[in-house]
């Protein structure tokens, strides 16, 4: 499943806007404390949203080799990502493995760059998990698979209902794993 392209990042667009919004905050972004925030939120965004620019198919490519097909489970990844409604943040901490198939096996060190790239992107939780997936079964091939995702939102933490440190949890199972999974993804 290919990502659809992501448009290059315009920063004096993205500083305008900072400024836009400043100017519509009742604040005055000419002011001595406020003159550099345009810039340094641009380049805030810029980093944050960095994961559109990763290559999943050259991150989850296959070390050369017969690997003994064991399970491969990396725990509590922590991630922080952003909510694309509110433009808030998100963070928490990933599990995900696999039991390799036809596929191969990856650095472990990819694993974690998959779920870096997810969370560098405006997101929902259930589509990250849905995502880091996709890329798992498209790229590995594994017999089976897991993703377990749990997060604190802030968007309803701070704002609505204001329920700060409730965590949201996200699993997906698939192949063997549907029926019968490794302890770190059982209930």
């Amino acid at each position: 499943m290919a990502d659809a392209p992501f448009p290059p990042f315009d920063r004096a667009a993205s500083e305008a806007a900072v400024r836009a919004l400043l100017k519509g905050l009742g604040q005055d972004p000419d002011a001595p404390e406020l003159r550099d925030t345009p810039a340094r939120v641009a380049e805030f965004w810029a980093e944050r949203l960095a994961g559109y620019g990763v290559d999943l198919a050259a991150e989850l490519r296959p070390l050369p080799g017969d690997l003994a097909p064991v399970p491969v489970i990396l725990e509590r990844i922590p991630f922080v990502s952003t909510c694309e409604h509110h433009l808030a943040p998100f963070e928490g901490h990933a599990t995900i493995g696999y039991l390799p198939g036809e596929g191969g096996t990856v650095g472990l060190s990819k694993l974690v760059r998959v779920v870096q790239a997810y969370a560098g992107r405006l997101q929902v939780q259930e589509r990250m998990a849905r995502q880091i997936a996709d890329a798992l079964q498209t790229h590995l091939r594994p017999a089976a698979w897991g993703v377990d995702l749990v997060a604190v939102h802030t968007c309803m933490a701070h704002r609505g209902v204001r329920t700060p440190g409730v965590p949201v949890r996200t699993t997906l199972l698939g192949g063997a794993w549907e029926t019968d999974p490794p302890r770190p993804f059982r209930g």
